[in-house]
């Protein structure tokens, strides 16, 4: 099992910034891929940000030049830093991790509201 303790969501206007912070601990010692993906009202879960354990990343193009991710593998941690936020941003942010043997594991999501 893997407990996750998730940070750093709120309300911020447009063009402000947030930074969410995500620890995952437990039974598993490492993460192949740890991540962001949010599920705004009526929408399905999409992809924010994958960091991957060798350091390469993946974004969405509509966060692009906007967020960046980064994480300490040692301490099994994955940061997303949330640059001219929009209200389109707007959704509960879940941090994501997958094992080497693809199991997913999620965490409990945090809020994010953008206002215009």
């Amino acid at each position: 099992q893997v407990q996750f303790v998730e940070s750093g969501g709120g309300l911020v206007q447009a063009g402000g910034s947030l930074r969410l912070s995500c620890a995952a601990s437990g039974s598993v010692v490492s993460f192949n891929a740890m991540g962001w993906y949010r599920q705004a009202p009526r929408n399905q879960r999409e992809v924010v940000a994958i960091i991957n354990v060798d350091g390469s990343r993946n974004y969405a193009d509509s966060v692009k030049g906007r967020f960046t991710i980064s994480r300490n593998n040692a301490k099994n941690t994955v940061d997303l830093q949330m640059n001219s936020l929009k209200p389109e941003d707007t959704a509960v942010y879940y941090c994501y991790t997958r094992t080497r043997s693809n199991n997913i594991y999620w965490g409990q999501g945090t809020q994010v509201t953008v206002s215009s």
